[in-house]
């Protein structure tokens, strides 16, 4: 009987050190997780519209460094819009989640651009496609950006909207021949090339993003917004306002947003997406 016991007392002292290791293995892994800090409120709504297929596509993601934004308007018309759109905003992710320096997000901006047209123009292997894009990163008081397309980006401060970057489409090159006094504005207006994109993601000629070239300040109750053209052309700045300064939380301002859409029942309301972001302060 003794071998017996002293057999049993083995295996269970065997097992309780195992799983004391375990234990202490566990412990030692949830101590390594580094969860950052959620210093920013993010809201997301999105509609398809009266489209067929929806090829808006939108992220984002909170690391050690900051809080990453992107909205990307694939080109309706064109095959390919939606998958040019995913994989710009997929690139933009991974990449970040390469950062662990603020002097670093400019050049990340910019390098992921000319990644992400790369990419595309391998995939649509000369097929039709492309994609806008804009993306901010919040961190520590400060937004960063990078936009092509017409896709915006808005700060929203104390009732007024602050335009971040301009829309890189036939639109301003026509309102730059009006103050040339070249065409009339009522020319400018009618003109069926208003919309057409002069840069985006997928292009052949496509050489750089509009960077800022110094980050924005942020201030307490700051809202940075990033919209698809199916947003600001649906919706008016005043109905925009009365939205923002209506709800509290960003998720509640952009579900009151995609609501406001819907209600109209535009005939030819577009893929509609749109971020709001708040930095607790």
């Amino acid at each position: 009987m003794q071998p017996h016991y002293v057999f049993i007392t083995g295996v269970c002292l065997v097992t309780l050190l195992f799983i004391i290791r375990i234990r202490l293995m566990r412990t030692a892994k949830v101590r390594k997780i580094n969860i950052p800090e959620e210093r920013v409120q993010v809201g997301n709504g999105q509609t398809i519209g009266t489209r067929d297929e929806q090829d808006d596509y939108f992220a984002s993601v909170t690391t050690s460094l900051g809080t990453l934004s992107v909205v990307a308007d694939g080109i309706s018309g064109l095959r390919n819009g939606r998958m040019s759109s995913m994989m710009a905003v997929n690139t933009f992710v991974q990449e970040f989640g390469k950062l662990d320096r603020q002097d670093e997000i400019a050049e990340y901006f910019a390098e992921t651009a000319v990644k992400s047209n790369r990419l595309i123009l391998q995939h649509l292997n000369g097929q039709g496609g492309g994609t806008t894009l804009a993306a901010v990163v919040l961190s520590e008081g400060y937004m960063y950006y990078g936009a092509v397309g017409d896709t915006l980006i808005t700060i929203f401060r104390k009732g007024e909207f602050i335009a971040v970057n301009s829309k890189h489409t036939a639109e301003t090159l026509l309102e730059e021949k009006v103050l040339a006094g070249e065409m009339t504005m009522q020319e400018a207006a009618a003109s069926p090339v208003r919309h057409q994109l002069t840069n985006y993601l997928g292009y052949e000629g496509f050489e750089q993003m509009e960077i800022a070239d110094a980050p924005y300040r942020l201030y307490p109750g700051d809202l940075v917004l990033l919209c698809s053209d199916g947003i600001y052309e649906a919706l008016t700045e005043i109905e925009l306002e009365s939205i923002l300064k209506k709800h509290d939380h960003p998720q509640d301002m952009a579900d009151a947003m995609i609501e406001k859409i819907g209600a109209k029942g535009l005939r030819n309301q577009d893929n509609a997406t749109v971020v709001i972001l708040q930095e607790m302060q």
